[in-house]
């Protein structure tokens, strides 16, 4: 069902009261056309958008249903409404391309020891205070290096490189979803393996088509109130819990969790408990739960890195909770990024950070107990 329409000022208003501090300057999020110059070519349709009179366009993509006038580009500073048609500008200009480690998205649980093509464009969705990637995430695909990449040329990448997993990520997936959904299509055909790191702020209806050629999802939640989402992040909370449930019970994606804990914003005990207490009341006790270091940076970069005995109760109250997977992310060396088998105890993977020193599975099975650890293993 098409939510109801936002005129601009009922957009502006319902976004004004949080975005404003957290847009860096921008305004209320929206951008003219004249940021970018006459040459710029824009080739691919965006899919979920409606048209409205006066060549004014309301995107569906994320909850927050940008209404736009010709010539605007949303939030997430990635589709411009051009003559009452709405277009992606983060197509086939990625500004990261690397070969990394899996478990640095972190996925423990999801081919542990392979490697992943990750690519990330300009732009996203969300305004989190502590970006690692905000030099890349909150600028336009126009306003930094860039570079070449279609769809079918990033499979031919990924074949030079020898990796059979691609991965979006460093920047969010969601603010570039068309570009991701055509080479996910075109990674599928080639059989290879598809990841999405992502904040999920995002509808069920678009993040169910992407789905559908996605392996799994490392979803970060950020926090577990909706103070802290419209402080910190410039967004709400209740989309992202909603987009997590439709991973888990309406697509056939492996799912793996992650919470930043950054001091005196999320770290309170009862915040994690109640966080961790939802995870294993609406998706179960198998879903591997990451803690992760904040390291200061960007707009919170007077704050000190979360301390290690932080991540060490919060990954207590996780177990406490009847989570059977948790883990904390980095720090290292550290036993919290091994993954232990739930059923006897032994030890099966053993972890130095993002690198595997030790897999013991036999196809996900314990050497010990034989039994199956959930995951996706080869």
């Amino acid at each position: 069902m098409i939510p109801p329409r936002l005129d601009r000022r009922e957009f502006l208003g319902t976004l004004g009261q949080y975005a404003g501090a957290a847009c860096l300057g921008c305004g209320l999020g929206m951008f003219a056309e004249s940021a970018f110059g006459e040459s710029h070519r824009f080739t691919r349709e965006v899919d979920f958008y409606t048209q409205l009179p006066g060549k004014k366009i309301q995107c569906f993509v994320c909850p927050l249903h940008c209404v736009l006038e010709d010539g605007e580009t949303c939030f997430c500073r990635t589709r411009t409404n051009v003559g009452g048609q709405l277009f992606t500008r983060a197509y086939n200009n990625p500004c990261v391309l690397r070969v990394d480690p899996i478990e640095k998205l972190p996925l423990n649980h999801f081919r542990p020891g392979t490697k992943t093509l990750t690519l990330g464009t300009g732009g996203c969705n969300v305004r989190c205070l502590y970006c690692q990637n905000w030099q890349q995430s909150q600028k336009m695909p126009d306003e930094i290096k860039t570079f070449k990449l279609s769809p079918r040329e990033a499979i031919t990448a990924a074949r030079k490189k020898k990796v059979d997993t691609i991965a979006f990520g460093y920047t969010e997936p969601v603010a570039f979803l068309e570009y991701a959904k055509d080479i996910a299509i075109l990674a599928k055909k080639a059989r290879l393996k598809v990841v999405v790191a992502t904040a999920a702020f995002v509808e069920p209806e678009p993040l169910f088509e992407l789905s559908e050629y996605v392996d799994a999802f490392v979803v970060t939640l950020k926090g577990f109130n909706e103070e802290f989402y419209h402080r910190v992040l410039g967004i709400e909370l209740a989309p992202v819990l909603t987009a997590i449930k439709t991973i888990k019970e309406q697509t056939n994606a492996w799912l793996e969790l992650t919470n930043l804990i950054v001091p005196t914003y999320n770290d309170d005990p009862d915040e994690i408990r109640d966080m961790v207490t939802w995870v294993h009341d609406h998706l179960g006790d198998d879903v591997p739960m990451h803690f992760a270091r904040f390291v200061p940076t960007y707009r919170l970069a007077n704050l000190p890195r979360t301390p290690v005995q932080t991540l060490e109760t919060a990954r207590a109250i996780g177990y406490e909770a009847g989570l059977r997977y948790v883990y904390t992310s980095n720090i290292a060396p550290h036993e919290g990024t091994n993954t232990v088998c739930a059923a006897c105890g032994t030890t099966v993977i053993e972890r130095l950070g993002f690198k595997v020193l030790s897999n013991g599975l036999k196809r996900g099975v314990c050497p010990k107990c034989h039994k199956k650890l959930p995951g996706l293993w080869c």
